[in-house]
C-alpha cells in the first residue's frame, strides 16, 4: 500500500521544482478520459493552476463518446482547463497519401493517433510555453504499452513509476469519479480495443509481477519476453559513437 498523502505530496512539489528550473509557463497533457491522465491532470493542477488538458478524438466513435464524456467529468470535477481538437480529418488525409504504400495494415495507421496527438501537443505547448505532461504509467511502460514517438514523447512524467493498481489507488485518494476507476483501461485506438485483450494479459498479472516477483509460470514468460522484446522503446535510440 502506498503512502498516498505523501506520495501525492512529492509528485506535486516535483512537478513545481520542475515548473520553476524550466521557466515554463503551465502544462499541457492529453486528456483521453482514462485513468493515467486523470491523475496526471490532477497532480499537474495541484502543482499550477495553468494547466490545460486537450481531448483528441481520432477516428473512433468511442473518443467521441465515453471517452470524451470521462475527460470532461474529470477536468469539470478538478477545475482543469479543457479544450477539444479534433484529429479525423488529418488521420483520413495520412491515410489517403500512405494508402498506396502501406495498404490495409490497421496497426501501422493505429499508431499514428498517438503520433498526431503528440503533434498537437507541442504545437500548443510551443504557443504557450508550457511543458507536455506524459501520461504513461509504469506497467505499460514495462510491457512496451506505448507508442514510440507518440505517447512515449514527453518533457516529464509523474506517474512513470505507478502501477496500474497504484494509479487506481492515488485516484481513489484524491476523489476521481467513480467511472474513471471502475472501466476497463483502453488506448482508444480503434473499435472495442482494450489494453488487457491487446496485450493477452491482465494488469493484475502484470503488477503481480512488477511489484511482488510473483505470478503463473505462464505469466511470467509472456511478460518477461515482452519486457525483452520491447526494451528498444525504453531506451534512446541507437546512435553511431566514434571510435
Amino acid at each position: 500500500m502506498l503512502n498516498c498523502e505523501q506520495e501525492v505530496n512529492n509528485r506535486v512539489e516535483w512537478i513545481k521544482n520542475l515548473l520553476k528550473k524550466t521557466g515554463a509557463k503551465g502544462i499541457v497533457y492529453g486528456n483521453s478520459g482514462g485513468k493515467d491522465c486523470a491523475l496526471t491532470g490532477i497532480l499537474s493542477k495541484m502543482a499550477t493552476d495553468n494547466v490545460t488538458g486537450i481531448i483528441m478524438p481520432c477516428e473512433s466513435s468511442r473518443n467521441f463518446g465515453i471517452d470524451r464524456d470521462h475527460a470532461y467529468l474529470v477536468g469539470n470535477r478538478f477545475g482543469i482547463n479543457q479544450i477539444e481538437i479534433d484529429l479525423t480529418p488529418v488521420k483520413k488525409a495520412f491515410r489517403e497519401v500512405l494508402k498506396d504504400e502501406v495498404g490495409e495494415c490497421d496497426m501501422a495507421y493505429a499508431n499514428i493517433n498517438p503520433r498526431l496527438r503528440m503533434t498537437a501537443l507541442y504545437a500548443y505547448a510551443y504557443k504557450n510555453g508550457y511543458l507536455v505532461a506524459g501520461t504513461g504509467n509504469r506497467s505499460e511502460g514495462m510491457m512496451g504499452y506505448f507508442t514510440k514517438w507518440g505517447d512515449g514523447a514527453y518533457d516529464f512524467n509523474p506517474i512513470s513509476d505507478l502501477t496500474v493498481r497504484e494509479v487506481y489507488e492515488l485516484l481513489a485518494y484524491l476523489g476521481a469519479p467513480e467511472e474513471i476507476i471502475t472501466k476497463a483501461p483502453s488506448a482508444g485506438l480503434y473499435e472495442g480495443q482494450t489494453d488487457e485483450g491487446e496485450m493477452g494479459i491482465t494488469y493484475a498479472a502484470i503488477d503481480d509481477y512488477l511489484l511482488e516477483g510473483k505470478g503463473d509460470p505462464a505469466s511470467v514468460l509472456a511478460i518477461e519476453k515482452r519486457i525483452a522484446a520491447t526494451e528498444h522503446k525504453r531506451k534512446p535510440a541507437e546512435v553511431y559513437k566514434r571510435i
